[in-house]
């Protein structure tokens, strides 16, 4: 038996590799593969009358762990300099607005045909509102520089804006003048936490001679964000600040301070640790993927009374996008297409409290809303153009 399950492992990863390195040239993003790969393993165990223990816990560790990684490797890849400031921006908006106005737009519909409350309605759209970077990062590495760029800093801020907007509305009864004091104040403590840490961090990054060194620093990079979701601050500002002082060493050598952290040999340093995160958070998104596609429930899939639903969201969340990349000038296509849901759709899914739940907002509702999103993403790959020199780039670089 254990010999079964270290050859399926095997497979397993190594299917996810090649759907990873044929993606650029299929254009069908490799989440989709992964979820069919994980459904299909469900089907044969069913099939075969294979015991597998419930592993549904294992779900939302992996994909925390998953988004921490896949911030941080997409914070690394960006450049942050007075050029980037228009593109950062419109990035910013283009996160901030649609999250908004779906988020708003679904809980009055909601509030019309249902009978919860709105707060409660706002809890359970808000999931449905945020753009997966664990999603749309892998794929943005087959557009062009422009492109990729908007979609990471896009996601990414999506990522924390959700969570940011999730817990304000969940965690507070009564919102009121007080309320938004402590945000703020929650707000400027963990920028506060972000400056110290990513310092301190990256001091024992040039500074450990042992040589097992980069371990630990994910470790204590995970352990912080853990801490921080105990006090209900938002985590992956820090994740994010920290990857993009790392990816950023050139643009901040002239500041007098930085230059106690020997920049040159820290420079080093980043690079072994980019290929490590890359390497990691390869593997932690596919288990995630995988997982999650062994865990979707034909049925849930195939639900009837949600399938109305979940397309009207998904065709709301696309002109709503459609709107707003006209009204901030970037390119329509492939953008446009690129708003999946999933890893943090699924995480804060799950995190909403029983009592807080409604009923039209279900496992089957989220599972189509995620699956339709990502096909969208898929249709919207494979009619794109893409630069030749870029695309070579991407192809000799890609990181798995």
């Amino acid at each position: 038996m254990t010999t079964a399950i270290i050859i399926s492992l095997c497979i397993l990863v190594l299917l996810a590799y090649l759907f990873d390195i044929t993606a650029s040239r299929t254009r069908i993003p490799s989440v989709i593969l992964l979820l069919a790969t994980g459904w299909l393993v469900r089907q044969g165990a069913e099939k075969f009358s294979v015991y597998l223990p419930d592993l549904s816990p294992i779900l939302p560790v992996l994909g925390t762990v998953g988004l921490i990684m896949i911030v941080l490797e997409g914070s690394l890849e960006l450049e942050l300099n007075r050029s980037k400031g228009p593109m950062i921006r419109k990035s910013f908006i283009l996160a901030l607005i649609p999250l908004l106005v779906l988020a708003f737009g679904l809980s009055y519909v909601l509030q019309y045909f249902g009978e919860d409350r709105f707060k409660d309605n706002l809890v359970n759209t808000i999931p449905l509102c945020v753009i997966s970077s664990a999603i749309a990062i892998p794929t943005a590495r087959s557009l062009v520089k422009t492109n990729r760029e908007v979609v990471v800093y896009e996601s990414s801020f999506s990522d924390i804006l959700g969570v940011l907007f999730f817990n304000f509305i969940a965690l507070n009864a009564v919102i009121n003048i007080q309320t938004f004091g402590i945000f703020i104040l929650q707000i400027l403590l963990i920028v506060l936490i972000s400056f110290v840490s990513t310092i301190g961090l990256s001091f024992l990054l040039n500074r450990i001679e042992h040589h097992i060194k980069f371990v630990p620093i994910v470790m204590l990079v995970i352990l912080i964000y853990a801490i921080s979701k105990i006090y209900h601050l938002p985590g992956l500002i820090f994740i994010m600040v920290f990857g993009l002082f790392l990816g950023n060493l050139d643009e901040l050598k002239h500041v007098k301070w930085i230059a106690r952290l020997r920049p040159d040999e820290l420079d080093a340093q980043v690079r072994v640790f980019k290929d490590l995160i890359a390497e990691g958070t390869f593997l932690v998104r596919i288990s995630f993927f995988i997982l999650f596609g062994f865990l979707i429930d034909t049925h849930e899939l195939q639900n009837p009374n949600t399938l109305l639903w979940s397309v009207g969201i998904v065709a709301a969340i696309h002109v709503v996008r459609a709107i707003q990349l006209l009204i901030t000038g970037l390119p329509m296509m492939p953008l446009v297409f690129i708003a999946p849901r999933g890893l943090i759709s699924i995480l804060l899914f799950l995190s909403i409290a029983p009592e807080n739940r409604v009923p039209l907002v279900n496992d089957s509702l989220l599972i189509q809303v995620v699956v339709l999103s990502a096909l969208m993403m898929m249709l919207g790959m494979m009619f794109s153009k893409r630069d030749k020199s870029d695309t070579e780039n991407i192809v000799h670089n890609s990181h798995v």
